[in-house]
């Protein structure tokens, strides 16, 4: 008999063949049947705790996933294009997992009867291009020359996406709201320029947008009250300079012999900080700004001439004032001139619940904006962040591509019915495959149908039927537990958000079905190789 030969280390892990990709199947079904209930404008949140014990309450898909601690390394896939498909899009993370998961579940029983995993793989890369051809096909495009045609399109769509969001209710308001903030932007539309400050407190309408820049109060120092909190064209300066005097022992060790030289060194400190803050004062800047402390010597001495300043502002305020108010962020205070300095139509201090907030309108340059949200509880503050960070996504893609179809499980109906038609000219198993995918699409429609308690079997035969007389825009209407032409009803999305779920969903499942052995290295310490775990004082007998 042939001695067994041991090619991996002791300890390791491998499992291979039919089993294996049966076994990642299911706990790919396992990671969408954890956001399964999230979809649609009668899905549940989720609240999730991690280990340090704070709680996140979300319906966002791609929220949730990172949230959980995914360890089987084939369901990891599935969050990962959760991830992608947020970064990406915005939108759609719940529907590119039930999808990717649905497309594996079909493919499930033909895996266990020994088709090749590439057959099907294969099948499921044409149904892909099929799909995203037909999508393009068939969406609407928008006349971008008219801006109010082009703006209620874009509310439409902010809308749809904030529809199966915790803020549904208000979702008009917020849609408004986003449009608004993406239109103050310039052509590339960056995200960080778009702040978003939460002020807990007050109700959810009580959120408003400032075209310009807006930032909590900073720590400041005696002196503070006297100063104006209201100007009008103020030029403002921008530093990341100290403003205050340091004690010597940190500083340097200077070797005196009489009072008189003790003394002459203390005033030329305080001579070197009047100089900094006289040169300020000239340069005409009415409100400073500094990166780092502003002490109470300076704070009074810019009270006394009617100046405002802050410290302590954190970076990304600071930049996105740079950007608003023009001007440049100095290093050095030796030569500020008009040209470096920023500039406003109105400054002004204000309350906000129970905060103060800095309020920079009237920016010439304004190609910045700030959102500052209102609510009672602060995890319900962080899901409406993170609403409306879907909401300008949306709205960012389809500014950029003004392509559109209908949502609430219309383009997937039209996509089944599609696939469907084209499988029955084919033969072969592509036949059964294609037309097992075109069966997988249907889980959007179906399961926006489940999560509102609705008969689903009953609303996807009366789609089936309305698809296969031509009607191609006919989706779940959840409102009045039936089916309805959803282009008429205003639930629009970007098409491009339904073209990269289907394709990542696609690849995602092709790429599990590829994969038929696991191997998987022992972890240090557990006993697989000679002396593991003895180390860290715990040697015990073998």
């Amino acid at each position: 008999m042939q001695p067994q030969i041991i090619l991996l280390k002791e300890g390791t892990d491998s499992s291979q063949g039919v089993p294996q990709v049966v076994s990642n199947i299911s706990a790919c079904q396992a990671i969408a049947d954890a956001v399964r209930t999230t979809l649609g404008p009668r899905g549940m949140d989720k609240l999730i705790v991690d280990d340090k014990g704070k709680a996140v309450i979300s319906n966002d898909g791609a929220t949730i996933l990172k949230t959980l601690d995914v360890v089987h390394p084939a369901a990891k896939t599935l969050v990962d294009i959760a991830k992608s498909q947020d970064a990406e899009v915005g939108d759609g993370t719940t529907s590119v997992v039930l999808l990717a998961g649905e497309f594996l579940k079909q493919a499930k029983p033909y895996v266990e009867e020994n088709v090749h995993p590439q057959v099907l793989v294969r099948a499921y890369r044409k149904a892909a291009a099929l799909s995203v051809q037909r999508i393009k096909e068939i969406s609407i495009k928008i006349k971008k020359d008219d801006p109010s045609e082009q703006r209620s399109l874009l509310e439409k769509c902010a809308a749809t996406t904030l529809s199966s969001k915790l803020v549904a209710h208000q979702k008009d308001f917020f849609a408004k709201m986003v449009v608004e903030a993406v239109s103050l932007l310039d052509e590339l539309l960056p995200l960080n320029m778009i702040g978003v400050k939460k002020v807990t407190g007050g109700g959810l309408e009580d959120s408003r947008l400032i075209a310009g820049v807006a930032f909590k109060k900073t720590f400041s120092y005696a002196g503070f009250e006297m100063q104006p909190k209201n100007y009008v064209n103020p030029k403002i300066a921008l530093l990341n300079v100290e403003l205050e005097l340091k004690a010597e022992k940190d500083n340097a060790e200077v070797r005196v012999d009489s009072v008189e030289e003790y003394q002459s060194i203390v005033d030329a400190e305080w001579k070197i900080l009047y100089d900094k803050l006289d040169t300020i004062h000239e340069s005409g800047a009415k409100v400073v700004l500094s990166k780092l402390p502003i002490g109470d010597v300076a704070t009074q001495y810019f009270a006394d001439r009617d100046m405002f300043c802050a410290g302590r502002v954190a970076d990304e305020d600071l930049r996105r004032t740079m950007k608003a108010c023009g001007g440049s962020i100095q290093t050095s205070i030796q030569n500020l001139s008009e040209s470096v300095l920023g500039s406003c139509q109105k400054f002004e201090e204000i309350q906000v619940g129970g905060e103060r907030y800095n309020i920079f309108t009237g920016c010439p340059q304004a190609k910045t904006c700030t959102l500052i949200l209102r609510g009672g509880a602060e995890q319900f503050i962080e899901e409406t962040e993170r609403s409306l960070h879907d909401a300008i996504m949306i709205v960012r893609r389809a500014m950029k591509n003004d392509a559109v179809v209908a949502g609430g499980g219309a383009i997937e109906m039209e996509l089944s019915k599609f696939l469907r038609d084209y499988s029955r000219t084919i033969a072969g198993k592509e036949q059964l495959l294609i037309s097992a995918i075109a069966k997988a699409l249907e889980i959007i429609p179906r399961q926006l149908c489940e999560n509102a308690g609705f008969d689903a079997t009953n609303i996807l035969n009366k789609l089936r039927q309305k698809h296969a007389s031509g009607s191609m825009w006919y989706g779940v209407d959840v409102m009045t537990e039936d089916i309805a032409d959803n282009f008429v009803g205003c639930i629009w999305e970007p098409a491009i958000v339904k073209i990269n779920a289907l394709t990542a969903a696609a690849e995602a499942a092709c790429l599990i079905l590829s994969v038929d052995e696991t191997i998987r290295n022992p972890k240090a310490g557990e006993g697989g190789a000679p002396g593991g775990g003895m180390g860290r004082g715990r040697g015990r007998p073998m």
